[in-house]
């Protein structure tokens, strides 16, 4: 168990020693008796934790000495069962120890854009939004696209979307990188394995408390929107484009019928990226904390490949390899984020020392 768990139950036993000496009608005794209720969820989960270590222990003694083969199949099962549960208590109680990311609840912006590769890049950008859509569908979280430009064949040179759920922001951060395909692409006659990449970028929505943004560093322009959409585009200067003249970030909405609808959502673009900005450079002296985070430096490395040939996909921060592409591509991608997510609470854990 880490150091810094065994702090906490001693803290609890303290607290709950010093209750027994003191007036329970008196204000000492009431904060006192607060902070000690702030620490029962840890401390029912780290009891709860050495409980399952305590079967396990027995368990494990009665299969080695019992003669009996059914005695030693029952207690190995029951090892089997306990050990899962081990892992889950073990996780939870990490997560405990460490500091709250004030995060983790808001909703994100995505973007994604084609990298290196062509109109393969282009595909695979397209492959990645249907995977983060078909993700949200198993979460039921909320998608609304913003902006996109696609090129047929179901890709996009970018997309931008919303997503809006429950702890949306503290799933999908570590996405935020370069993507690397390998496969053979449609458009290849020749059958030669082709590499192309496509960048995401994961942003927290920003609220208006967040991001000072003053009027006269915008410059806003309306023309006409184009594609899908219905018989309004092209007839009405609907669609708006942003320009925070201080930094030169860009953003376009035209994905709404009203201009007003688009200023609207695109601002929520602006506020998010100039929030992230802000973020960024908050997390680049705080590297050691959230190694496995992406900074501004590390997005412009590749984070994942997904190698179809051998229905691979690999993390490259945590060099973890699954062999199941097709789930992943159709947003089975709990494995890869739970396995992020813990080794984020490794390396955190790490600072408590």
């Amino acid at each position: 168990m880490h150091p810094k768990a065994l702090e906490v139950m001693k803290k609890y036993r303290d607290l709950t020693d010093l209750l027994s000496h003191k007036d329970p009608g008196s204000q000492d005794y009431i904060k006192t008796a607060k902070e000690r209720a702030e620490l029962e969820p840890f401390v029912d989960k780290y009891n709860a934790l050495a409980t399952v270590e305590k079967e396990l222990e027995d368990n494990d003694a009665l299969m080695r000495s019992d003669e009996d083969p059914e005695i030693r199949d029952m207690a190995k099962a029951e090892i089997d069962r306990l050990y899962a549960k081990q892992d889950a208590l073990d996780k939870e109680v990490l997560a405990m120890l460490l500091p709250k990311d004030e995060r983790k609840s808001r909703n994100i912006i995505v973007e994604i854009r084609a990298g290196t590769g062509g109109d393969e890049a282009a595909i695979f950008a397209g492959d990645l939004f249907r995977m983060y859509t078909r993700y949200a569908e198993l979460k039921r979280w909320k998608i609304e696209i913003i902006d996109f430009n696609e090129i047929g064949l179901g890709g996009y040179k970018e997309v931008i979307f919303s997503m809006k759920g429950k702890d949306v922001y503290g799933y999908l951060k570590y996405e935020s990188g370069v993507h690397r395909v390998q496969r053979v692409p449609l458009t290849e006659a020749g059958g030669r394995l082709h590499t192309s990449t496509a960048s995401v970028a994961i942003m927290p929505e920003a609220e208006e408390v967040d991001v000072h943004i003053d009027d006269k560093d915008l410059r806003i322009d309306v023309y006409r929107a184009s594609g899908a959409g219905g018989q309004h585009v092209n007839k009405t200067d609907s669609a708006v484009r942003i320009t925070h003249i201080p930094s030169g970030v860009v953003v376009t909405c035209q994905d709404e019928r009203s201009q007003l609808q688009n200023r609207d959502r695109a601002m929520g673009v602006l506020r998010a990226k100039l929030y992230d900005m802000e973020l960024q450079k908050k997390m680049s002296a705080e590297v050691d904390l959230r190694r496995s985070m992406i900074g501004n430096q590390e997005r412009a490395e590749k984070i994942r490949t997904y190698n179809y040939p051998q229905n691979r996909v690999t993390d490259h921060r945590i060099n973890l390899t699954l062999y199941k592409l097709e789930f992943i591509m159709n947003g089975d991608l709990d494995e890869l984020i739970n396995a992020l997510i813990f080794d984020e609470q490794q390396s955190m854990l790490k600072t408590l020392d």
